[in-house]
């Protein structure tokens, strides 16, 4: 991740409290035996309003209607689990949802997976996976009965994007995000993908906008927090870069290419090493989710992009009279200024690696 976004705290952050409320203190309490009854709602008036709606209006949608049953299914399955499995819930509960020390790899901090659940509570798996992929849901977000509690996800999007103003996709940093002057917004990712991981699904810290070719063609339903299987279907946990992190990531790319001969550039004449070490272990991660040595790859080769940003510094250097050295350090100022505005980020060791192969002097 080239950088990261600033938190947006909004009303939409209730719809994850009403969910931390019905597993704290509905679903982990329902071992005690009490008959599911919108009473065990009376700690929280405002979630109460809205499981009278979906449950007992003869009004209620659909989608609101099947809120409430698998709410009531969920806490009929958790009737039955020991005081120890409860507490093993809520272990797990806590820890997808401490989304920064999941990032981190954190070994204290238990990362749970539907099908881990499933081994010893297979109905139960089931059960949650149904409910929690479904919370992100506009047939649900969009009834007013919950609306009027947790305000609108394109309102959120809104506040988000005037606070998040690069204006650039912070996985790839090349494709545009719609803005705060656009009537459409793009996707939000979820981080952890929900169809891998239950509890989170409504956390905006596991949600973030991301361009269409990061969210579907490279991330897709990749699990960031796991490296791919190898060959014996073994995998193992992994650092990734935290998307809402205070301090700010300095990503160090260096090009080199194997030969002089741009217009025949192909990817895989093009060497790419990322820095710095530190950050090695999340940098591998982002590399393999978003597919970034290809994208990069890519860009160096193409006759609108690297190709052109040669040309375009070749023909400033010929009509200003200016020296090579000159070029490379108006995009090295441009590169630190803007790094995002026409690719700067890229253009800076693009160029760097041309002046390594001698390009610039050999057409001097």
């Amino acid at each position: 991740m080239l950088f990261p976004y600033t938190y947006v705290p909004h009303q939409m952050e209730k719809m994850q409290e009403f969910i931390d409320f019905i597993f704290f203190e509905v679903w982990c309490r329902a071992p005690i035996g009490l008959v599911f009854h919108p009473d065990l709602f009376d700690n929280n008036l405002d979630l109460k309003e809205v499981m009278v709606e979906f449950g007992f209006s003869p009004k209620a949608a659909e989608a609101g209607k099947t809120f409430y049953k698998q709410v009531k299914a969920i806490y009929g399955l958790f009737s039955s689990l020991s005081l120890q499995e409860i507490l093993q819930f809520k272990l797990w509960y806590e820890g997808n949802n401490n989304l920064e020390k999941v990032c981190a790899n954190d070994p204290a901090i238990p990362l749970v997976r539907y099908a881990d659940i499933a081994v010893s509570h297979k109905d139960l798996a089931a059960q949650l996976g149904t409910f929690f992929k479904g919370l992100y849901s506009q047939s649900l977000l969009g009834l007013v009965a919950l609306r009027e509690k947790i305000g609108y996800i394109d309102d959120h999007y809104q506040f988000f994007v005037q606070k998040n103003n690069t204006g650039k996709c912070p996985f790839c940093g090349i494709n545009d995000l719609f803005g705060e002057y656009h009537t459409k917004r793009d996707a939000y990712d979820h981080y952890l993908p929900k169809a891998i991981y239950p509890f989170n699904s409504i956390n905006f810290r596991n949600l973030v906008p991301a361009c269409h070719h990061c969210n579907s063609s490279y991330k897709a339903s990749k699990d960031p927090a796991y490296t791919p299987k190898d060959p014996h279907g073994n995998t193992q946990r992994r650092k990734v870069f935290f998307p809402f992190t205070e301090a700010p990531y300095a990503i160090e790319l260096r090009v080199t290419l194997q030969h002089a001969d741009i217009k025949n550039l192909t990817p895989d004449d093009v060497d790419l090493q990322f820095g710095p070490a530190a950050l090695d272990e999340k940098i591998d991660t982002w590399k393999d989710v978003y597919g970034i040595e290809e994208l990069y790859k890519a860009k160096f080769c193409g006759e609108n992009d690297g190709k052109y940003w040669l040309t375009q510094a070749l023909d400033e250097w010929r009509e200003d009279g200016r020296q090579p050295t000159d070029i490379l350090k108006t995009v090295t100022r441009q590169a630190q200024n803007n790094p995002y505005a026409e690719c700067n980020f890229l253009k800076k060791p693009f160029l760097d690696a041309c002046s390594q192969k001698g390009i610039f002097g050999a057409i001097s």
